[in-house]
């Protein structure tokens, strides 16, 4: 009896100290034709669900959100899930590190998960007395969080209170990924994106379990990160008229990158810096004319032409200039991956190509990093700890295949399946279309283990989805290109082979629709989807 008095004293001190309020009457039944939820209706696809209609869980104002006891990690996702549910619901919902309450909760436990969960899965149950989710990090309970967030009705995304029945969906499921890398690319060279535009984005990632962020930070348009042996990079590099029609100037200093890291960290999303070279350089080369071979610095550009730079392969200053930028960008990255670009690089000759690379890539693990490129990279065969990242458009690459014989991992990011800056169809206002067109189906349909020969499930790491910005100027141009196929790209990435499966995911998907109208998403009503 003193526990219960003790936990509803916590209670009530938490809800005196909560701007909140309560609803005065009963919340009104999910408005008529809304379907009710389902353990299925989840992107990604959980690997197994059972669901069990007679133990729905109504949250109400008197569920507490329970976390382990000192646990920080697992109080840290608590106070996550309660800022998420509490604008819509007006409920308290105060986060307690204590063991079990009398009280309807959501338990968030940390420990004592099946070993199948690995470092990413989760366990869900959901009963009439409450919901506990349990997994073995804080980053498995984090996932479990954004399953249970789909799971609510769609009105949990309002920033104020709603009037609706919260009611989840009884049974349990026991989720895991199939890739450890499940990836999403933003380009904050050809225009960049300030640090609110890039949490924003990081926001919508986390929604469908994408754990790894690769910010392309330099090109031939501009250079957006500081790097305070060459500080003209950023003034003059990145500085006005740069970007792509001298649109998208601006970069990150290191305290705005330290921001954005630590940002993404608490949402369970690694940064992946790239530096490209030793192409795609022109900001650099006519912001230090000593970078270039003739010692003459070109002008910029701010055209969308790609293969025309390189900088000097034979000149020790470039192995310095780059050593700078390594050690300064590897000092504020915790992540462990550094990305050094290495495609088109149709300026150098194919034997500097290699005399470059061989240079370069040991100075990403002298400084603590695992080396990331474009699959171009593996034609130097390189150490079996450097990832090649795919993104040809076809279905063999010899110099991929005998890299993977090696050893080497893969990231698959085939730009005709995966590249989110290609239009939808032709009438697409953003985007390019060299790769050819993109609708949700062909974002969807195709399987990373499958698309290159030789490149089978244990060789690949995972898949990413860049987002090149040549077209792109604000958020929501952002939002429309990704969304509907991000997660379409998620689910590639999370949910086993077998559950795939169009026309469950295109129903799924429609269904996020209200979601993103309430969170203002500017996603594209693709035809193909029977949108809620």
């Amino acid at each position: 009896m003193r526990h219960r008095h003790t936990i509803t004293r916590l209670l009530a001190a938490t809800a005196l100290a909560l701007p909140l309020t309560l609803p005065a009457t009963p919340a009104a039944a999910a408005p008529a034709g809304t379907p009710a939820r389902q353990l299925t209706d989840v992107i990604p696809a959980p690997a197994e669900t059972r669901p069990d209609p007679r133990d729905t869980f109504t949250l109400g104002p008197l569920t507490v959100i329970r976390t382990s006891p000192h646990s920080t990690p697992a109080r840290q996702v608590g106070r996550q899930l309660a800022e998420i549910l509490r604008p819509a619901t007006g409920y308290p919902l105060p986060v307690l590190p204590v063991h079990a309450t009398p009280l309807p909760e959501i338990a968030l436990l940390i420990g004592g998960a099946d070993a199948r969960l690995g470092q990413e899965g989760y366990q869900l149950d959901v009963t009439r007395r409450g919901v506990t989710i349990r997994a073995n990090t804080s980053a498995g309970l984090f996932a479990g969080t954004q399953t249970l967030r789909q799971l609510l009705p769609a009105q949990i995304e309002a920033s104020e209170r709603q009037r609706t029945t919260w009611a989840i969906p009884g049974g349990s499921i026991t989720d895991h990924p199939r890739f450890a890398y499940r990836g999403a690319m933003l380009d904050l060279a050809r225009h960049f994106h300030t640090v609110g535009e890039i949490k924003a984005y990081i926001d919508l990632l986390s929604q469908y379990k994408i754990n790894f962020l690769h910010l392309h930070l330099t090109d031939d348009q501009g250079w957006r990160i500081q790097i305070d042996s060459w500080p003209r990079l950023t003034t003059v590099g990145g500085g006005p008229g740069t970007g792509v029609d001298g649109a998208g100037p601006g970069y990150l200093t290191k305290a705005d990158y330290k921001a954005v890291t630590a940002y993404a960290a608490e949402r369970h999303i690694t940064i992946v810096p790239e530096i490209d070279m030793p192409g795609h350089t022109n900001a650099a080369q006519s912001t230090y004319a000593e970078l270039n071979c003739d010692g003459v610095a070109p002008p910029p550009r701010t055209d969308t032409a790609v293969g025309y730079s390189s900088l000097c392969i034979d000149d020790e200053l470039t192995y310095q200039f780059i050593e700078d930028v390594i050690r300064e960008l590897a000092e504020i990255t915790p992540g462990p991956y550094l990305h050094i670009g290495g495609d088109e690089a149709h300026a150098t000759t194919d034997e500097d190509y290699t005399t470059f690379m061989r240079r370069v890539l040991p100075l990403v693990s002298k400084y603590g990093k695992r080396a990331f490129g474009w699959n171009e990279v593996m034609q130097v065969d390189p150490a079996t700890d450097v990832v090649a990242q795919f993104w040809g458009t076809g279905t063999t690459n010899t110099d991929l295949a005998e890299a993977v014989a090696r050893g080497n991992k893969v990231v698959m990011s085939p730009a005709n399946k995966a590249y989110l800056d290609m239009k939808y169809d032709r009438n697409t206002p953003l985007g390019l279309s060299w790769a050819g067109y993109i609708e949700v189906r062909d974002a969807y349909d195709w399987n990373p283990a499958q698309r290159v020969t030789g490149v089978g499930e244990d060789a690949v790491l995972g898949v990413e989805a860049p987002l090149w910005s040549e077209t792109l100027r604000s958020l929501d141009d952002i939002e429309y290109m990704a969304f509907p196929r991000l997660p379409a790209i998620a689910e590639l990435g999370w949910s086993t082979a077998a559950s795939h499966d169009w026309e469950s995911f295109r129903t799924r998907l429609g269904a996020q629709a209200p979601r993103w109208r309430l969170q203002d998403v500017d996603y594209y009503p693709s035809p193909q989807v029977p949108w809620l």
